[in-house]
């Protein structure tokens, strides 16, 4: 590859057209002016022309450098690596410098099979000469170009972008061929340059904007990336939220859910609530062991599966030993277990069977008396823990207007003040007993009882939270 001797002119790269700044521009004017007797010190002036100088003579090319490099290589390794890929890798490479004044590392490959061998993770820029579209050497360079078609003036450049896409890429070609050098940029290289204008100066800038350049798209695009997946992720969480079916019913329902995970919209707890064929309302909320993505898509099949289950006529402790075998059939490992509570309410509204499997009592308020929680001491294990297990149905009397309450162990586990402390099923009875008596009710009661758990807990709950509100206002 024939490379001249450095020419005594300067070259302005395409998008280096005009300083950055004003700055900049002022700088540039004093770096161009001639100096009367000795060289002006620059550095000298102070102030803001000190600093405008040292910003920004790598942005004006306009400039001349120094003769003689900033400083030497410093033997630390860690200089900018140039591939060159061109026919003649012997020809004399002007010398380049890197940000630090360090010497930029030279490997040279004839074509593309080379290039790949030498294509390491620390090379930074790659550098290729194309050939003239009617010159002696195309006929390599098609060659080289992995079948690339003789009419593919650009098939060198393809096959280089698709070698090494994370790759910074300078291509070089003749002044005359301006036109294929700007699509050379369109297709997918950082810049272009002219090989009758190649100089040390020009060149070492080129290779420092380019691997900055790359840098910069490369992190947009994994930016962008990253936005689209969380998109999606959000879209699919929002559709595995459930919807409750209580069409016909009289029951008032109300839920608040907070996922544990940062940045997330499901958890491993999870709740549902239908209203069967008969006018029996059913409602159930539960826990899968753990806090990732894992437990939080268990958690849904459970919630999905419980609902299938339930509109297929199954209630108590056959629904949950179905339960079971799922999550059996479904989890990652053995250890993985989950608690649930299930409540069937008459059609009436005025009884209800309860069945908790490892998951702490729901909390009941009936019309002018301070909620209570319901017993718990005939429930059975949590899902997935024994293999024969059995979970007795209790009945419950509701009456004519009460409040349910159904939670997961998220809401009673945060700790109250600085101390060890917890919040525990006592303190969260207490709690909501004061704001029902403050007249709150529905969501703006899940709200506030929300709120103050995390109040004392000096910040955000840690674990998944769940809870479900079920209402009945008759005499």
């Amino acid at each position: 590859m024939p490379v001249p001797a450095p020419h005594q002119r300067t070259a302005v790269l395409p998008h280096q057209a005009a300083p950055a700044d004003d700055a900049c521009a002022d700088a540039v004017r004093a770096w161009s002016a001639p100096a009367a007797g000795d060289a002006m010190d620059r550095g000298a002036l102070g102030g803001p022309w000190a600093a405008a100088d040292t910003a920004c003579r790598d942005l004006a090319p306009d400039v001349a450098q120094p003769a003689t490099p900033p400083a030497a290589d410093n033997g630390s390794g860690h200089a900018l690596t140039l591939l060159l890929i061109g026919d003649d890798p012997n020809s004399t490479v002007p010398d380049m410098w890197d940000w630090a004044g360090r010497k930029l590392r030279l490997r040279t490959a004839r074509n593309l099979t080379e290039a790949a061998r030498l294509l390491t993770d620390d090379v930074h820029c790659i550098l290729l000469d194309l050939a003239p579209p009617d010159g002696p050497d195309r006929a390599a360079a098609d060659e080289a170009a992995d079948g690339a078609g003789p009419d593919d003036e650009l098939g060198a450049l393809r096959a280089v972008l698709r070698m090494a896409p994370a790759h910074a890429v300078l291509v070089m070609t003749p002044e005359t061929d301006a036109e294929r050098a700007a699509e050379a940029v369109r297709v997918g290289a950082q810049d272009y340059l002219f090989r009758d204008e190649l100089d040390g100066a020009v060149l070492s800038r080129a290779v420092r904007y380019a691997v900055e350049r790359k840098r910069a798209d490369l992190a947009q695009r994994q930016l962008t990336e990253s936005r689209l997946r969380a998109q999606e992720n959000a879209r699919l969480e929002r559709g595995l939220l459930p919807t409750p079916l209580l069409e016909g019913s009289d029951l008032r329902f109300a839920a608040r859910y907070r996922p544990g995970r940062s940045r997330a919209l499901l958890g491993g707890d999870f709740y549902d609530t239908v209203r069967t064929a008969d006018g029996t309302v059913h409602a159930m909320i539960g826990d899968v062991c753990g806090h990732g993505p894992d437990e939080a898509a268990l958690g849904v099949e459970l919630r999905i599966a419980w609902r299938a289950l339930t509109f297929a006529g199954l209630c108590g402790d056959e629904l949950l030993s179905t339960l079971q075998k799922v999550l059996e059939h479904e989890r990652a490992d053995d250890e993985i277990f989950a608690t649930l509570c299930t409540v069937d309410i008459s059609p009436d509204g005025r009884r209800a069977g309860v069945c908790l499997a490892g998951h702490p009592a729901p909390l009941l308020a009936r019309a002018g008396l301070p909620p209570r929680l319901l017993p718990y001491e005939t429930g059975g294990p949590a899902l997935g823990l024994l293999p024969h297990a059995r979970w007795p149905r209790r009945q419950v009397e509701l009456g004519g207007s009460w409040s349910l309450m159904m939670y997961t162990d998220g809401l009673i586990e945060g700790h109250i003040g600085e101390g060890k402390q917890r919040l525990g099923q006592e303190g969260m009875a207490a709690l909501v007993g004061r704001r029902m008596a403050a007249g709150l009710t529905g969501e703006e009661l899940l709200d506030a009882a929300m709120t103050e758990v995390r109040d004392l807990n000096g910040g955000e709950l840690t674990d998944d939270v769940a809870v479900l509100l079920l209402d009945r206002r008759k005499g």
